[in-house]
């Protein structure tokens, strides 16, 4: 018990002492220094943080880092993609090897408070689901009692496999993976008999399958999966930055300012577009930053259903309606504190 304790304090401390020397300099500062966001991605999420043929990293998350390098450094091409595991994210960030985490990560209470890390915001509003053969014959969640269920380590959808089953008086066999992509492969090579995860997620690995008509998605969704970008405590100014980043492509749908409209919009006379431009006022100072960070960010990455759409919506293979994730004056429940 002695030892253990001495441990949990040591890390503590390590922690404090580690977070304490990050806001000596700041990662603001240390990012215009360097000239690049450093960004930890998935190791290959379609729709989120995926690379293409070219090694080229696309994605929901991946705009979340290109805007913020626009807003910072003018360029949204100012980005080196570090692809991390679930197991390896949160030290990564912690480690400071990273600048932002931004891969499908959910928040929750126990991740906002313990581990020395801030959640910027909610990029994707999402909800853990079940994907099975159509063979299995199978039609709901609640025909699963006794599967074997492929599920990545280090997530949320352990927790919640495990209450799911314990309410409904089910049982399973997990078999474990460390990686999606591993997931993926275990359920089509048969060692499972249901894949878990968000169902963002499922529609991403179905994909990937040899032959994806073959698989489908459940109905149940049996949790709230919050998802966004993060950052570390005690550094106030990034934080910030992050944040209104992300709550400036969603102000700028709301506003209807697109990458092709935001040039034009300079003339016009909306105030609230011109003070998010940066037309009228210099809101950019409060931040550390440039009176047109946020006509940078929607010029080279678009706003937030821009963002949705080709990545994950409409425009994309994987074809997820808006949902929860429209915005707020269109029946979902995308919002964002005014930038005023």
């Amino acid at each position: 018990m002695k030892k253990t304790l001495i441990a949990a304090t040591a890390a503590a401390f390590s922690l404090t002492m580690f977070t304490g020397a990050a806001s000596a300099e700041g990662t603001l500062e240390a990012v215009k220094k360097k000239g690049f966001i450093q960004c930890g991605v998935s190791t290959g999420l379609p729709g989120f943080s995926n690379p293409d043929s070219k090694g080229n990293w696309k994605g929901l998350d991946v705009d979340v880092c290109r805007a913020v390098a626009a807003a910072v450094l003018g360029d949204s091409e100012k980005v080196k993609y570090t692809p991390l595991t679930a197991k390896e994210r949160f030290t990564a960030l912690q480690s400071g090897e990273i600048d932002i985490l931004s891969r499908n990560t959910t928040w929750t209470q126990t991740r906002d408070t313990s581990l020395g890390l801030n959640f910027a915001g909610v990029n994707y509003y999402d909800g853990q689901g079940f994907m099975v053969s159509k063979n299995l014959g199978v039609k709901s969640a609640l025909e699963l009692d006794g599967a074997a269920v492929c599920i990545q380590a280090g997530t949320t959808t352990e927790l919640n496999l495990a209450d799911y089953f314990r309410e409904n008086k089910m049982s399973y066999d997990p078999v474990t993976f460390d990686t999606s992509d591993q997931t993926v492969k275990g359920f089509e090579a048969g060692r499972c008999d249901v894949l878990t995860s968000d169902q963002s997620q499922l529609y991403a690995l179905r994909i990937k399958l040899a032959k994806p008509e073959s698989a489908m998605v459940l109905p149940e969704v049996i949790s709230k999966e919050p998802l966004g970008p993060v950052v570390r405590q005690g550094d106030d100014g990034w934080f910030n930055v992050v944040k209104w980043t992300l709550f400036a492509a969603v102000n700028a749908e709301e506003l209807g300012l697109t990458a092709d409209s935001v040039e034009a919009a300079l003339k016009g006379s909306n105030p609230g577009v011109l003070r998010l431009i940066g037309a009228e006022g210099n809101l950019g100072e409060n931040l550390g930053l440039s009176k047109d960070w946020a006509y940078n960010v929607i010029a080279q990455t678009g706003n937030y259903g821009e963002w949705f759409e080709r990545n994950v919506g409409a425009d994309s293979p994987l074809k997820i309606a808006r949902g929860l994730n429209a915005l707020w004056s269109k029946g979902g429940i995308m919002y964002a504190p005014p930038v005023r």
